[in-house]
């Protein structure tokens, strides 16, 4: 983008090619099933060892009668994330191929809307302060999704960083040609 009045640059798109994206949104769907099926943080308190994992979390939360946070915990940091990344690769595994996805523009709208849902910076936050106050009651020892999720942060970011909306659109374009 550039000044109507100096012509001077106001903003350039991330110069990553389709296949970056892709690689990226690949990574951080392997670490996504990883945050999912190994255990989050495991709790050891006089002999006695608990585990959970990241969707055992929002059950916990629900069976304590907490079941609005409970679905916003599994919205934010399962589903959305999920949708974002799938949503993703349906899009740009075709316009790796020069060609296009069935509905690949709305998708990618509904994409950009729910892109601020997705909070896996605020479920590590606020799990890192979790665990840092029942240190001092138990013995925590952080499990692979621990880790995972917060490799998959970073990706999730780096995703974003990579496929902003004016350079999706120049890939769409690209496609077309």
């Amino acid at each position: 983008m550039r000044c109507v009045r100096c012509r001077a640059e106001l903003y350039q798109t991330n110069s990553a090619g389709v296949d970056s994206a892709v690689a990226v949104a690949i990574s951080a769907l392997v670490l996504l099933l990883l945050s999912n099926v190994y255990p989050l943080v495991a709790l050891q308190l006089n002999g006695s060892v608990r585990t959970t994992t990241l969707i055992g979390a929002a059950l916990g939360l629900y069976r304590q009668g907490y079941a609005s946070i409970a679905a916003l915990v599994l919205l934010t940091t399962v589903l959305i994330p999920l949708f974002q990344i799938l949503s993703l690769l349906y899009v740009l595994l075709p316009l790796r191929l020069n060609r296009r996805a069935p509905g690949q523009n709305e998708l990618f709208r509904a994409l950009t809307h729910l892109r601020p849902w997705a909070m896996p910076e605020v479920f590590m936050l606020g799990a890192l302060v979790a665990l840092v106050k029942l240190a001092a009651l138990a013995e925590v020892i952080p499990g692979i999704a621990l880790f995972s999720y917060g490799a998959l942060m970073l990706a999730l970011s780096g995703l974003a960083s990579i496929t902003p909306t004016e350079q999706f659109w120049k890939w769409v374009e690209g496609s077309r040609a």
